[in-house]
């Protein structure tokens, strides 16, 4: 028996060497992000961000696509709906978006991005949130808000932090596809491969971090995201604080111990 949707879980998950894959699953849809997507993606990033046994996680789409954005169904404030409560489940949604975003940038884990098919609007923003991109050549990008009367305000919020504003606005203003190409050039995304490649290619990106000190991915991911919307001289403070605090630690000792021995690191948790 085939199962339907409402049988489905929204977000397929499977770990492997402490990688965690999260799949939107809402093929047929083009895993629109929802407020249930967007809430059982927060679910998992939460729970991996408390596991030791996690590294790195990856988010990807199932059938060929990442994610068309926002259910529109779902948004529109449009009367024939009869809704009183329009502006109230149009908020929500926002909400499970912000708290989804914030928790990829605030979890101790690195997250990457593995895209293919379209990454658009909201989709769009949970590529541009995500510390690493890796897309397949064919991959196209968009903000299309304005193409319906509206502006992709919340995705502008990662894009902007991501790529000049001069490219974010124009792909805001016009509304158009970009390609992976230019979301390479832009720096929306940190690899372009073939279609035959991206797992693999994500794959060996994850597994290379994933051997990496967790305590030292932990604090400089959050130092970044700190000083990075500071003042320069706050900045080199908040750094500094964040370097001293790494330097003295067990992991430090460590991995300073093994270059001096011509060894591999053995860093907690391996």
């Amino acid at each position: 028996m085939t199962l339907t949707n409402e049988n489905q879980p929204y977000v397929l998950a499977n770990t492997n060497n402490h990688v965690l894959w999260l799949s939107m699953n809402r093929p047929q849809e083009r895993n629109p992000l929802s407020s249930a997507m967007l809430r059982a993606l927060y679910a998992h990033i939460s729970e991996a961000s408390e596991n030791d046994d996690i590294r790195v996680i990856v988010i990807t789409g199932e059938g060929g696509v990442f994610s068309a954005g926002h259910d529109l169904k779902e948004m529109s404030g449009r009367k024939e709906n009869c809704e009183p409560d329009n502006a109230k489940r149009v908020k929500g949604v926002l909400d499970d978006c912000r708290q989804l975003m914030m928790s990829l940038v605030k979890s101790p884990k690195a997250i990457i991005a593995c895209v293919q098919g379209t990454a658009s609007a909201a989709g769009c923003q949970l590529v541009s949130m995500c510390d690493l991109a890796v897309t397949q050549e064919q991959a196209k990008f968009c903000a299309p808000g304005v193409n319906i009367g509206t502006f992709c305000t919340t995705p502008l919020v990662g894009i902007g932090r991501n790529m000049h504003r001069k490219h974010a606005m124009e792909i805001a203003l016009t509304g158009d596809m970009f390609s992976a190409e230019d979301a390479l050039r832009f720096g929306l995304v940190n690899k372009v491969v073939t279609i035959e490649d991206l797992k693999d290619e994500t794959e060996k990106l994850a597994n290379k971090i994933a051997q990496k000190s967790a305590v030292g991915i932990h604090s400089g991911k959050l130092a970044f995201y700190q000083q990075i919307e500071e003042t320069l001289e706050s900045a080199y403070i908040s750094a500094s604080h964040a370097m001293l605090h790494a330097m003295l630690s067990d992991e430090c000792e460590e991995g300073v111990s093994a270059f001096f021995d011509k060894r591999a690191p053995q860093w907690q948790g391996l």
